[in-house]
């Protein structure tokens, strides 16, 4: 198969500014350090605040790179998560059944690895809110009733 270009969009958020600059330039060059993946052009966006935040800021970047295969197409997808990637070249994609066979699999890795995450954590949260129940019934009880987006008060100390 022939190597695929590729133009993709990688965004971040954090703080502080300096810090995400420096944070997306490594996953940039970690990215072309991978087998398979050479690093064509990069442009970096400098961060910007984050609206109705006092201390996020965002940055992107936009990177082109040469792939020499349709799995380091669907690695680059499922371990940096871009926000965009487009394929410029080729146009058509001529792919073998064992190569369509081999994306499948690790595809269904993938999506096993996330269901067995998915069904830990909400086995955890049980775990945790039958605990939370035997110990402290009354808070869980306060926490429940709560709307969604306010928080419990806390008490004012009285002075002595």
């Amino acid at each position: 198969m022939e190597k695929l270009n590729v133009r993709l969009i990688i965004e971040i958020m954090g703080r502080p500014a300096d810090h995400v600059k420096e944070t997306l330039n490594t996953l940039v060059m970690k990215m072309a350090a991978e087998k398979g993946i050479k690093l064509i052009e990069k442009i970096y966006h400098n961060p910007i605040p984050v609206k109705d935040s006092k201390d996020l800021f965002t940055a992107f970047a936009e990177v082109t790179l040469e792939l020499e295969s349709l799995m380091n197409y669907f690695g680059i997808i499922f371990a940096y998560l871009p926000s965009h990637i487009e394929v410029i070249s080729p146009e058509n994609l001529v792919l073998k059944n064992s190569e369509l066979n081999e994306l499948g699999h690790r595809l269904v890795q993938r999506l096993h690895d996330y269901d067995a995450i998915t069904k830990n954590a909400v086995m955890e949260k049980e775990f945790f809110s039958q605990k939370l129940q035997e110990l402290a019934p009354d808070l869980l009880n306060k926490l429940i009733s709560l709307p969604p987006t306010k928080k419990p008060k806390k008490k004012a100390k009285k002075k002595s």
